[in-house]
């Protein structure tokens, strides 16, 4: 089985996490820029994390022989603090980086006038930069936060079938999917989607342009979620080709319209700026 993490927050993972996937399968990930956890008290440290997610992830991903990518973006959470709005200032030059497959994650948190902003904003920058937007749909209030998603991108300059809705569940699915964008669903131990649930929705709807991601960030959560939903599909029925669409060529055919996806995993030297993972030893 062969495994595509289209949303994936490894700056929160370690280094078992990577070998463990890449057991699991996983080949390819896509990293988009989130929250800190914390508030950030400048737009600099934006700059630090963009600068580890297209150099020091990727050197710790291909590692494990994992292809590693990533989407940049003010994330919907930290639109709303005035000390990171400047941030929107910087990303025209980090997105014409060859890493960088997306915009995002773009969206709603608590739909907020900043945010509807952000959202217009970044969603003209993905269409200005040629890259499609991975967007967050808001954990509360998910139908009218879904619906709100949708009128700023049709209102904007970026195609509604460049989009990647994500977290979305069965309350959000339909509508999505007559949208014509893609379809992303965050799966979770506790939260959001399971995979029962996650077979029960391809079921109903199909596995076309659905996209499958553990998201994996600071709270808890499982890195192998993509493997347990493949594994979950082969169980009810579905043929090793609908996996494979699901986890490989879906996120394959989302990611490609950036024009940049490799999945080749480039030979790294043995430190990256001087810096190395390994602990002891020769």
């Amino acid at each position: 089985m062969r495994i595509f993490d289209p949303h994936i927050h490894m700056t929160s993972r370690t280094t078992d996490d990577y070998e463990a996937m890449h057991e699991a399968g996983v080949r390819a990930v896509v990293e988009p820029a989130f929250w800190l956890g914390q508030p950030r008290t400048s737009p600099a440290s934006f700059i630090d994390y963009f600068d580890s997610l297209l150099g020091w992830e990727p050197f710790r991903a291909a590692q494990y022989g994992i292809a590693h990518h990533c989407a940049l973006a003010l994330n919907p959470k930290e639109a709303n603090d005035p000390h990171c709005t400047p941030v929107l200032d910087h990303l025209p030059r980090y997105l014409l980086k060859d890493q960088v497959v997306a915009v995002g994650e773009i969206g709603y948190d608590s739909m907020t006038p900043a945010e509807d902003l952000a959202l217009e904003h970044q969603l003209q920058l993905a269409a200005d930069h040629g890259l499609p937007a991975l967007v967050h749909t808001p954990h509360r209030d998910k139908l009218a936060g879904l619906r709100r998603t949708l009128d700023a991108v049709r209102a904007s300059a970026l195609p509604v079938e460049r989009v990647l809705l994500d977290h979305l569940n069965e309350t959000t699915v339909k509508e999505a999917k007559d949208s014509g964008s893609w379809l992303g669903f965050s799966v979770y131990p506790d939260t959001k989607m399971d995979e029962e649930r996650m077979v029960a929705v391809i079921k109903t709807f199909g596995p076309e342009k659905v996209l499958v991601n553990s998201a994996a960030d600071w709270g808890r959560s499982d890195p192998l979620k993509t493997r347990r939903v493949g594994d979950a599909l082969l169980a009810a029925g579905f043929g090793e080709d609908d996996v494979d669409l699901v986890l490989w060529r879906n996120p394959v055919a989302f990611y490609g319209l950036s024009g940049r996806l490799s999945l080749d995993v480039a030979a790294t030297d043995a430190t990256h700026e001087g810096n190395s993972i390994l602990r002891g030893g020769e």
